[in-house]
């Protein structure tokens, strides 16, 4: 079902739609494991989204890309909430574990998301011999 939801079309032989797959598959299932309401589990799939999207379309460091889960966890736990903002659903205790988890399963391994979303690789040639 994540392999339609996220229209991976040449999962069997792209390591990086792999690799997305799985990335997004994990996060999924921690946040079931954490009991996650819909609405919670849609809104930190959404950070899951923004934080690799920081790092793939907008070329972000791993400094910058902190700030900004910095700035948009920021308001988790306030009691009035920024406009449009959908991350103060999450109580303090979910979001020490959701910045735990992302520390753990992306931020751990920027360069390798970097190298895998920034770099030239040469197509294998496979051949029958």
């Amino acid at each position: 079902k994540m392999e339609e939801f996220l229209n991976l079309t040449q999962l069997k032989t792209s390591l990086k739609e792999a690799i997305l797959l799985d990335y997004f598959t994990a996060g999924f299932w921690w946040a079931k494991e954490m009991n996650f309401s819909l609405i919670q589990l849609s809104g930190f799939m959404d950070l899951l989204n923004f934080a690799l999207e920081n790092l793939s379309s907008k070329h972000m460091t791993l400094g910058d890309n902190l700030k900004e889960l910095e700035r948009a966890m920021s308001a988790i736990g306030e009691t009035e909430s920024e406009e449009g903002s959908d991350l103060n659903l999450f109580s303090i205790e979910q979001a020490k574990a959701i910045i735990d988890y992302l520390v753990t399963s992306l931020f751990e391994h920027y360069k390798a998301y970097e190298y895998l979303f920034h770099s030239r690789r040469e197509e294998p040639v496979i051949s029958n011999e």
